[in-house]
């Protein structure tokens, strides 16, 4: 099993690119293409058909997988960009910031 530091619902910023330095939220994590999908990040536009009257179609806009090595975790304690380490803290494993030392909550 493949692990990975950044989960779904961390706040991300990405480094490099069209977006760089903006921030989003992570909605999805594909492990095995390690890409993450960020909210309002790499947005892409799709031409969509009607799909009844509940989806008029048109040309829609939707966020596009980015690669996790694009993107750098955001503390929510010490509001840093920086890297997780993990820890062993009352028997348990936790992330924890490298910058601050604060426990990240999963």
């Amino acid at each position: 099993m493949i692990k990975m530091a950044i989960r779904k619902g961390d706040l991300v910023e990405v480094i490099t690119g069209d977006d760089k330095g903006r921030q989003g939220k992570v909605m999805n994590v594909d492990i095995k293409k390690r890409r993450v999908l960020v909210e309002g990040i790499n947005m892409i536009k799709r031409h969509q058909r009607p799909q009844g009257a509940a989806s008029p179609g048109g040309i829609i806009e939707k966020p596009a997988f980015i690669d996790i090595s694009n993107v750098v975790f955001v503390c929510p304690k010490c509001s840093k960009s920086s890297t997780i380490r993990r820890e062993l803290r009352g028997g348990k494993k936790v992330r924890v910031c490298k910058s601050c030392g604060g426990e990240i909550e999963s």
